[in-house]
């Protein structure tokens, strides 16, 4: 697990979106709202506001540059706890196709994130016989 992670809140415009997560070369981002977990938003939720569709007109680059990350976060994520196992953590990011999963208290705040490389650190101390 990752602990320090970087977050950002819901009124983060997508236009500090693009320039975090180019800066960072990062996914995404958990979302905080006083302190809890309310929402990621991630690359895919920022290209998505792109997308072209033939039900709706498409927005000028500023209006969506301008929206804000509650605009577009997904709300509904998954999450785990400090003592889930890591085999169930793992399962969950395969079933789910996500890269990463927050880590979060039983009063919903953030205390780290597992990424796909922490797992596969994991996996390689367990094959290497230390733990």
């Amino acid at each position: 697990m990752t602990r320090g992670v970087k977050t950002v809140s819901p009124d983060t415009s997508m236009r500090q979106l693009h320039q975090m997560l180019a800066a960072d070369d990062f996914n995404g981002y958990p979302v905080l709202e006083n302190g809890k977990l309310v929402g990621v938003v991630s690359k895919f939720d920022l290209l998505n506001c792109f997308a072209l569709t033939t039900a709706h007109p498409v927005p000028h680059y500023d209006d969506l540059m301008n929206k804000t990350v509650s605009d577009v976060m997904t709300r509904d994520f998954i999450s785990t706890r400090p003592d889930m196992k890591l085999t169930r953590v793992l399962q969950l990011m395969v079933t789910h196709r996500v890269r990463s999963v927050p880590v979060v208290d039983v009063d919903n705040r953030l205390t780290g994130i597992i990424s796909r490389e922490d797992v596969m650190r994991a996996l390689d101390r367990c094959a290497s016989g230390h733990s």
